[in-house]
């Protein structure tokens, strides 16, 4: 089974895996600031609506795949998925797409 960057953030922080988080919370116990994880969601949005190829499937996360846009996450399930990859620090995103973001707060 994939461990999800949400579920691994949750676990880090013991909250339950299916208790849901808002960027506020994820801000407060990330220590990262909320603006910063508000332009992340966003460009998150952007990505799913300009690359709709690279989203993944639902349950198993898949990515590459040929199916309909019903049977991939929505817009808002990519756009914190992106967040939570920003917050572990991933190297795609913390390192590499948002690391303007990470410069222009000073992460």
């Amino acid at each position: 089974m994939v461990v999800t960057n949400s579920q691994a953030f949750k676990k880090r922080h013991g909250i339950p895996e299916d208790q849901g988080l808002s960027l506020a919370n994820i801000s407060k116990l990330s220590g990262m600031p909320r603006g910063a994880l508000q332009e992340v969601y966003n460009r998150g949005i952007g990505a799913y609506k300009t690359n709709p190829e690279s989203v993944r499937l639902k349950g198993s996360f898949k990515k590459g795949v040929d199916a309909p846009m019903s049977m991939k996450l929505s817009k808002e399930q990519w756009a914190m998925s992106r967040v939570y990859s920003f917050v572990m620090k991933r190297p795609g995103t913390f390192y590499g797409r948002d690391a303007d973001i990470v410069r222009e707060y000073g992460l």
